[in-house]
């Protein structure tokens, strides 16, 4: 099983403390780019007045820093961080796990790429409707802003670099942590929840919180959970990997705001009241049990209450081979 791919490999959790506090210091330097760009781009603009650049930089927050660069060249950037951090991820599975990449993503004998299609398809075609839908309903809210050349400069990056982004939170949260936390408890649903716990806290410190108000939360601990039930549940994250990709690239290519993460180039510019209530997120009880059973249904998934909730013994033999589903 998925979990279980970690006895595979070096698994004390202190390596994954260790390992933990690597990633996190590979993505800091990949920052750096950004931060020394955003210095100097003010550093030139006010180095006429050293008081005013100091006290810009003190106050120089998130959307500040949006702001600074080419929306283009920022969002490059930042994405540059997910280059660093996915170094020093696989750096920490061959020098601290010695454990091989493919087992922190599926238990099956080769990468399913018919799963990542057809989650991202999912959940892509759901986005353009709902997006396009909601431009239909309520135009007063939604602002053509579509520009052809950095519209096509965004797509470039946005295609190379956000289903990295993705995919290195994919291998950190369902695939790395998401096995050091079943090691340590011996059971599947405490990395499912801590997992998802975390993976939703990270976003607390995001624009978008600040606008809509912390209700939004409730989308990113959602978002986690329902990742993490497919991982366990296919024993892989191929559909996780897909179904991340299409939700940050397609919205990415459509829709931005000014108060959101990534501010792009895109077709659409959001300009409601970003204020959210129970409304907004009442999708994560309704629309994520059904992309659930769409994919249940399709790969027939069983035993729900074992892969779920079961428990996590340590195998007899460390090769694991009774372990791989089929293809």
């Amino acid at each position: 099983m998925f979990i279980e791919l970690a006895y595979k490999s070096l698994h004390n959790f202190w390596r994954y403390l260790l390992g933990s506090l690597l990633v996190i210091l590979a993505s800091t330097i990949g920052q750096i780019p950004l931060t020394v760009a955003v210095l100097f781009k003010m550093g030139l603009s006010k180095i006429d007045n050293p008081e005013e650049m100091q006290s810009s930089m003190e106050n120089l927050d998130q959307n500040a820093i949006m702001g600074v660069l080419d929306k283009n060249l920022t969002l490059f950037l930042i994405l540059i961080s997910f280059v660093f951090a996915l170094g020093g991820l696989l750096f920490v599975l061959k020098f601290i796990h010695q454990q091989r990449f493919k087992d922190i993503i599926t238990t099956r004998k080769q990468f399913d790429w018919g799963r990542v299609w057809f989650s991202f398809g999912m959940i892509a075609i759901y986005t353009v409707i709902t997006v396009l839908l909601s431009y239909f309903f309520a135009p007063e809210d939604m602002q053509v802003s579509f520009n052809l050349v950095p519209f096509l400069i965004l797509a470039v990056i946005a295609v190379l670099f956000i289903p990295i982004q993705t995919s290195v939170e994919e291998f950190v949260f369902r695939g790395y942590l998401m096995q050091g936390f079943g090691v340590l408890a011996k059971n599947r649903w405490f990395p499912l929840l801590l997992t998802s716990f975390i993976f939703g806290g990270l976003h607390y410190f995001n624009p978008e919180i600040s606008a809509m108000g912390d209700i939004v939360m409730v989308f990113y601990f959602g978002t986690g959970l329902i990742l993490g039930i497919m991982t366990l549940m296919d024993e892989g994250m191929e559909l996780a990997l897909g179904y991340h990709a299409a939700n940050n690239l397609i919205t990415a290519l459509l829709v931005t705001a000014d108060w959101t993460a990534f501010q792009t180039d895109s077709i659409f510019r959001d300009i409601s009241d970003p204020k959210a209530g129970i409304l907004d997120v009442l999708p994560v009880f309704i629309i994520y049990p059904i992309f659930l059973g769409i994919l249940a249904y399709k790969y027939k998934w069983t035993g729900w209450k074992e892969k779920l909730f079961g428990a996590i013994n340590e195998p007899e033999s460390p090769k694991l081979e009774d372990h791989f589903v089929a293809d």
